[in-house]
């Protein structure tokens, strides 16, 4: 297969982000859980932020310069970021959507505090490109990359593993045996994964990771006029519900039931999602991430829950990055 690195076609980046301290922000997200400001607190870590998303966006600016435009979708909010005069010129093809934007013909869904609605209606972003990468807020790139690592031939390149789905491993049905029932399973990202590679027809998943995902617009157009009642089922919950699939699985799988992608067992990924261990352990990682030239991606999930000392190495470790 030849790669098409030197091809151009325009590229485009998506990136979803929260500042779930906003006070307007729990205000609205109040009426939707008991009416009290204050019980927002237990779905802190998921929306609180300190600020990753400029790293984000610098990482790509600076190790992904073919990307054309980077849209960061939001509730009527703005990174401080973007909002200096200082800075307007670096950020040049940064811009913001809303979400009223994107849910046409859902806007009674509105207010949501749910990523999965929001991310099976990207799709929709005015003037996004066929070709667009979608990243979460706490996803960075640490070294240069390249268009063939997202696209090879104009279809995505999709990092995962085949697993059997979670009924069909035997220590799972051994568990349901011995207990003599099942429990509703969590909305758990897992299940959300599986549920999107049953609706494609598959057996098994191709488990994907925490790194950016490379989409084809007219995948997702494709199937949802065809399949609105899924569509809506996904996007008309304001929370989480096991009901739900996870967009990025679907299309992925879609991707693979129609032979139009290239796979990838290898994640190229340093994924940290828990901050109790000591901080040594974190700079060996860091540090090996960095001199393993084959490491792309770094995602650092909730990075709100660890220490002041912790979050100070890593926001000085990402700087350092910047300016290498």
């Amino acid at each position: 297969m030849i790669e098409n690195d030197k091809i151009q076609m325009p590229v485009d980046v998506v990136i979803t982000w929260v500042d779930g301290e906003d006070e307007q922000h729990i205000k609205t997200m109040a009426p939707y859980i008991s009416g009290d400001a204050s019980s927002c607190k237990k779905f802190r870590t998921r929306f609180d932020q300190v600020d990753e998303i400029k790293f984000t966006v610098d990482s790509i600016l600076k190790f992904a310069p073919f990307i054309r435009n980077i849209f960061i979708v939001t509730d009527n909010q703005i990174p401080a970021f973007l909002t200096s005069e200082k800075t307007k010129d670096k950020y040049a093809n940064v811009s913001i959507v809303d979400h009223k934007e994107i849910f046409t013909g859902y806007e009674d869904f509105l207010p949501t505090f749910n990523c999965r609605p929001i991310e099976t209606q990207l799709y929709k972003i005015p003037n996004l490109a066929e070709h667009f990468i979608y990243f979460n807020d706490d996803m960075f790139l640490i070294k240069p990359v390249k268009l063939t690592d997202f696209f090879i031939n104009n279809v995505p390149v999709l990092r995962g593993k085949w697993l059997l789905f979670e009924e069909d491993r035997l220590v799972k049905k051994a568990k349901n045996l011995i207990k003599g029932s099942k429990k509703e399973r969590k909305a758990g990202h897992k299940l959300a994964q599986q549920k999107g590679a049953k609706l494609a027809g598959f057996k098994k998943y191709y488990k994907f990771h925490h790194t950016p995902f490379p989409f084809r617009k007219s995948t997702f157009e494709n199937y949802f006029s065809k399949n609105r009642n899924h569509e809506l089922e996904n996007v008309k919950h304001r929370f989480r519900t096991n009901k739900q699939f996870t967009p990025q699985s679907l299309i992925n799988h879609i991707e693979i039931k129609n032979k139009t992608c290239v796979l990838k067992d290898d994640y190229q990924l340093i994924y940290i999602q828990s901050y109790k261990k000591p901080l040594l352990y974190y700079k060996m990682l860091l540090n090996k991430a960095q001199s393993n030239s084959n490491t792309l991606f770094i995602c650092l999930q909730s990075l709100d829950q660890c220490s002041k000392n912790k979050l100070k190495y890593f926001e000085n470790w990402s700087e350092k990055i910047l300016k290498s």
